[in-house]
């Protein structure tokens, strides 16, 4: 009972904070967008900070989750469950759909990883970005998924209280998976992969689960994302880039920190947007001032993280997570007759 107090909680704070923020489409929207992003991150984070090993295609799997569920909705909403309300019948439906697209990426997840993860270093960097850029060239090559113009006409079920409740549900699964005899062995396959072999560590059978858990959240990321956008298309939302957007997030917050990683992908998603504003109230009314100072955004944004890695390589929290500061200290007693 005492593990179902936080879901209670967290239930009751997001259902008053939908209520308060819906008369407020901007600051949803940036909510929105920045709880995918802690998705994605945190679910990273379980590969790249506690197993140690390094994916570049994080958005693919985003991407396969993203057009799988979007079709699978648009493929549900003709259909109707009479003794529902039409709300309920639609949150119905949303679940199906970004569960699918969930259990399709980490089906990709498993075929992906089973045999790059008896690699190491480069090589899985390799074969995760390669995974990524087959994505997109499948979605551009197939009409039913939009093809390069994207998929649309996707009903919008996205909500404030279904994207952050998924950012809890990921934080806990994430911080209960690292407190547990499993999750010990992926740091210490992250800390020494020989030595953990040494001690009886199934290490690929690790690898592989952790990628496949991975996957799946990272679908259900792209599954929500899918489910507030108009229109998705294979772009910049699945490319290189974000994916590196993504790794950018859990080394800026510090690898193997589940909570460095939440905090690092808030600051940096909304990083760009306070820039924008900031320099858009300096250029006034002057439209081509405004424009080429907002154009200094992303040098000014990459020199941050630049001076951040030269300050602190190991990010924000290293390895450390926030809620270990807040724990009481013990107080070492000495022993009796010892030496002063």
């Amino acid at each position: 009972m005492r593990s179902l107090v936080p879901v209670v909680i967290a239930v009751a704070v997001l259902a008053l904070v939908q209520w308060l923020t819906s008369t407020s489409p901007y600051f949803t929207y940036l909510a929105l967008v920045v709880g995918v992003n802690v998705v994605l991150a945190v679910s990273l984070n379980v590969i790249n900070g506690m197993t140690g090993q390094f994916s570049i295609g994080h958005a693919g799997f985003m991407a396969v989750g993203a057009f799988s569920s979007a079709v699978t909705s648009m493929a549900l909403n003709e259909y109707r469950i009479g003794f529902l309300p039409a709300g309920v019948e639609h949150q119905f439906f949303f679940i199906i759909s970004l569960t699918v697209g969930g259990i399709l990426a980490a089906a990709c997840g498993f075929v992906v990883g089973l045999p790059s993860l008896r690699l190491r270093g480069d090589y899985l960097a390799i074969v995760t970005l390669g995974f990524g850029e087959i994505i997109l060239v499948i979605v551009r090559n197939t009409p039913k998924l939009g093809g390069a113009l994207g998929l649309s006409g996707k009903p919008q079920h996205t909500t404030l209280f279904a994207v952050w409740f998924t950012v809890f549900l990921v934080i806990l699964f994430s911080r209960r998976l690292l407190t547990s005899p499993h999750g010990r062995n992926l740091v210490a396959i992250r800390e020494d992969e020989v030595a953990a072999e040494a001690m009886g560590v199934d290490t690929t059978a690790y690898k592989v689960r952790a990628f496949v858990v991975s996957s799946f959240f990272a679908g259900v990321a792209g599954g929500l994302f899918a489910h507030f956008q108009s229109i998705i298309a294979p772009g910049d939302s699945f490319s290189f880039v974000r994916s590196m957007e993504i790794v950018v997030f859990i080394v800026a917050g510090g690898l193997g920190s589940t909570s460095g990683a939440v905090v690092a992908a808030v600051f940096l998603t909304l990083l760009p947007d306070a820039m924008r504003a900031v320099f858009i109230k300096f250029g006034g009314d002057n439209e081509s001032l405004a424009q080429s100072i907002d154009q200094l955004r992303k040098p000014i944004f990459g020199l941050l993280l630049v001076l951040m890695m030269l300050t602190r390589p190991q990010g924000l929290f290293g390895t450390h997570e926030a809620w270990d500061w807040l724990k009481p200290k013990k107080k070492v007693e000495p022993q009796k007759g010892a030496a002063t």
